[in-house]
């Protein structure tokens, strides 16, 4: 059989994708066919289609994110059943989410339920399991000071609901148009990133206190400045690219650095994190079909405008989640 693809030819613009018939390969043994119904858009997928991937070659499919039915089982995935719904996070080196069919280690499937709809679970796995990772660097969360910077993303979004059902004590800097759902959530103060006095404006907020923990999404200069906002053993979380070097002083405040890689646990995760992940996933799913947690408002376009539909999501940059249903 064969699939209808978007491909990558070389480092560009999203709208330089190609569709293209390609054949779907023979499974492996621990693999899964997934007949694809939405695909979900990430920074990553217009990041990479511009930068280009060292394992890239033209005719790649792109894409991280998707949810669908189980079409075909490899032989020691038979245990799978095939008509479930199903959604995914992929591997950067193999071909992705931009097709109607996608193959799947079958490992790395997170059931959706019932109650979960088949826009929210594609939408589900990048950013919420990047902040649950996040979220899960940092041990007895309850009553910790915490900053969330850049809280109105998907990630950030996700990451301070988490925060806030641990009963820890969220600051968040975000654009001042989310400041009241934030303090309806329970934060305790939302201020704009955008103002230029927003870190003592932050820090005034916390009495002559510092905060207990840090989580950046923005990059790792910024994350890198808010090394002085942090107390004595405080935590800095780096969840958009890495902090090098640690930006206080040695052996004052003592703060440790933790970086953040979904994509990573695909080479690196063990067989028992990789299975621990996929059950955290599910729990988060359930708790989202419940109405414990919720996902950011989202767009929604044909499997024709996949590459319009990016390209606007690259252009915009804004909170919306982007998606795209087959």
């Amino acid at each position: 059989m064969t699939a209808k693809s978007w491909t990558w030819q070389h480092k560009g613009e999203p709208t330089e994708l190609v569709l293209a018939e390609k054949e779907v390969r023979t499974l492996g043994n621990d693999e899964v066919l997934i007949q694809n119904c939405v695909i979900g858009l990430n920074p990553v997928d217009w990041k990479l289609i511009e930068w280009g991937h060292p394992e890239w070659q033209p005719g790649f499919v792109p894409g991280v994110d998707g949810m669908g039915i189980i079409l075909q089982t490899g032989k020691k995935m038979s245990h799978l059943r095939t008509g479930t719904r199903v959604c995914y996070h992929t591997n950067l080196s193999k071909d992705g989410s931009f097709g109607t069919h996608t193959i799947v280690p079958g490992h790395a499937l997170i059931s959706v339920p019932d109650k979960v709809s088949d826009i929210t679970a594609a939408a589900f796995p990048c950013p919420s399991l990047t902040a649950w990772q996040a979220f899960s660097k940092i041990p007895h969360l309850a009553g910790k000071t915490v900053l969330v910077s850049g809280a109105g993303g998907s990630v950030g979004y996700f990451l301070t609901q988490l925060l806030l059902h641990e009963n820890a004590k969220v600051y968040v800097t975000a654009s001042p148009k989310h400041h009241q759902e934030f303090l309806q959530m329970g934060v305790s103060a939302a201020i704009d990133y955008n103002s230029p006095d927003w870190k003592t404006e932050m820090l005034d907020s916390l009495h002559g206190n510092l905060f207990d923990a840090a989580f950046d999404t923005v990059n790792g200069l910024h994350a890198s400045g808010l090394g002085t906002m942090l107390g004595y053993y405080g935590h800095l979380v780096a969840i958009q690219d890495r902090v090098e070097q640690n930006p206080v002083r040695a052996f004052s405040t003592c703060i440790s650095l933790h970086e953040v890689a979904l994509g990573a646990y695909h080479k690196y995760a063990s067989p028992k994190q990789i299975a621990q992940l996929i059950e955290d996933g599910k729990m988060l799913l359930d708790k989202i079909g419940a109405g414990v947690l919720k996902l950011r408002e989202n767009s929604v376009a044909g499997f024709d405008q996949l590459p319009a539909h990016l390209a606007e999501m690259k252009r915009n940059h804004s909170q919306t989640k982007y998606l795209v249903s087959i």
